[in-house]
């Protein structure tokens, strides 16, 4: 199996990277949010996941260990297959998927497509005691940012142009309103 793999970006496409490691090509699946932030990149060093299945073999690539842990984790629940692990990192950082597990809100899961009520429940309910305690603060302002990004996504943004400019934001800046605010002051000085 493939863990990680280093090398120069070939090309991007909609969903994934060719990525040469020493004149061998990997095509290597990603979500929008990675694939924006390798695109400029001459190289990039990415964990694997690499899926198999009777008639595919896939890889799976990740610019932290935390996102391929969180990928890994969400896969193991019956319903959730890479497609939609894929899709939730997306629009969410493990962190913020991490307290929406122990906050017990579905609202960040079931904004993926085929990815309904009862699935997110089993979420919820199967992870709960994998993903370990989060602090308060972190559960506030995940909880906020996945308003914030759902917010600016409903204006056009992409997820990553939502998830970059909300990191500009202060932390102690809890109001959603005002958040994506400072989102779009921070988009509109670029």
């Amino acid at each position: 199996m493939i863990g990680k793999i280093r090398g120069k970006i070939e090309s991007v496409r909609e969903n994934y990277a060719i990525v040469d490691v020493h004149d061998i090509g990997y095509k290597v699946q990603m979500n929008s949010y990675s694939l924006a932030k390798v695109a400029g990149l001459e190289s990039v060093e990415l964990f694997i996941y690499t899926h198999v299945r009777e008639d595919v073999l896939a890889l799976y690539g990740f610019l932290t260990e935390e996102e391929q842990e969180m990928f890994e984790l969400l896969i193991s629940i019956s319903g959730i297959g890479p497609k939609a692990a894929s899709s939730i990192l997306a629009i969410a950082s493990p962190k913020t998927i991490k307290a929406a597990i122990v906050n017990e809100d579905t609202s960040i899961l079931t904004k993926v497509s085929g990815v309904g009520k009862k699935t997110a429940g089993r979420v919820i309910l199967e992870l709960k005691n994998k993903v370990g305690v989060i602090s308060q603060g972190d559960q506030d302002e995940t909880t906020g940012d996945s308003n914030a990004i759902e917010a600016l996504m409903a204006m056009g943004y992409s997820a990553y142009e939502a998830r970059e400019a909300l990191k500009s934001v202060p932390s102690d800046v809890q109001d959603i309103g005002k958040r994506v605010g400072m989102a779009l002051k921070h988009i509109g000085k670029r």
